[in-house]
């Protein structure tokens, strides 16, 4: 699929709602506190209303997101040169996934976030080799210290 202009245009409105208060203060939560690597951690996390609310924020956003990229609404190509934040997102989330689907009983449950974090990997390793491993172990070093923190 080549990138047109209704493509760039999704694409800004989707920035302009990263942009909205909340899910800024969601995203911010997600990246700079939650660590969560075993589901009775997560749900430690969902067990917060205040946590849990953020963290259902930002995940049900990149949910839409990656289920509108993957679906060929936007230009997959020009939506990983203009994001980082959604690899990011699942490096971080993806330790606690399993046991969420099983808990829940939905092996389904953020396929859309997977299905684009594993696309993206994929094409960064194509265009810059070695790049999508040194970004997956930033993630995790990131992650530990957090952990470390506590």
């Amino acid at each position: 699929m080549s990138a047109k202009r209704e493509d760039a245009d999704l694409l800004l409105r989707l920035y302009e709602m990263r942009r909205e208060p909340k899910l800024r203060e969601a995203r911010a939560y997600f990246m700079g506190k939650f660590c969560a690597q075993t589901l009775d951690e997560l749900n430690a996390v969902l067990q917060n209303p205040e946590s849990s609310a953020l963290l259902r924020q930002s995940v049900t956003y990149w949910e839409m997101v990656a289920s509108l990229v993957n679906r060929g609404l936007l230009d997959t190509e020009l939506f990983f040169e203009n994001t980082g934040e959604l690899p990011y997102f699942w490096e971080k989330l993806k330790a606690v996934v399993p046991a969420q689907r099983e808990a829940m009983k939905n092996p389904l449950l953020y396929a859309n976030i997977e299905k684009l974090a594993t696309a993206y990997f994929t094409w960064a390793e194509k265009r810059a080799p070695g790049s999508a491993a040194a970004f997956q172990a930033r993630i995790a070093d990131g992650v530990a210290k957090l952990r470390a923190a506590r």
